[in-house]
């Protein structure tokens, strides 16, 4: 948009925040059943232990496409800064949420249940952001690219130029 002229590159000194929230809390995934037509399954937009907003926990079983979840992005300048969620803290939701919604086979859900015997102990709401540290700052001087405010930046292969890593390890320095 800003090389057509349709939007303008706000000033750095110009901070512009937007949450950004009301994320479904699931989609669509569709499947390739073999031998069959594809079959479309639920999955998390964001983790499968995102908090469903309370308003539309009425919605949960029967019209799961219209739950939004409590999960958020922060953005600056049209740049997204980072995000998060709130957690779901009550067992039964949990469970609910991986059987009933996103239909995991018993075997998935065991995989968790270190996570649900803790809720089943009492756990209180929680939540949490991760924050693009390298994105705040890029934003906050007006660079071009993340890369212009990196120590050490990254070629776009991947390697980094002032170390030369990552680079094939010598055998005898790690027996």
């Amino acid at each position: 948009l800003m090389a057509k002229g349709m939007l303008t590159r706000p000033s750095p000194s110009d901070f512009r925040f937007l949450w950004v929230l009301d994320f479904p809390l699931v989609e669509l995934e569709e499947a390739d059943v073999p031998h069959g037509p594809t079959a479309a399954k639920l999955k998390s937009t964001h983790h499968p232990f995102t908090a469903p907003h309370p308003e539309d926990l009425h919605r949960l079983e029967a019209e799961p496409l219209k739950v939004r979840g409590l999960h958020y992005d922060l953005v600056l300048n049209g740049v997204e800064l980072g995000g998060g969620s709130i957690r779901i803290h009550d067992v039964e939701l949990q469970e609910k949420v991986l059987r009933t919604v996103l239909q995991l086979a018993d075997e998935d859900i065991r995989a968790f249940s270190h996570l649900l015997e803790a809720l089943g102990q009492g756990c209180p709401p929680h939540g949490g952001l991760a924050l693009g540290f390298d994105r705040l700052m890029a934003a906050m001087v007006g660079a071009e690219t993340i890369r212009d405010v990196i120590a050490f930046p990254k070629s776009a292969n991947g390697n980094e130029l002032l170390t030369g890593s990552p680079a094939a390890v010598d055998r005898g320095a790690y027996l």
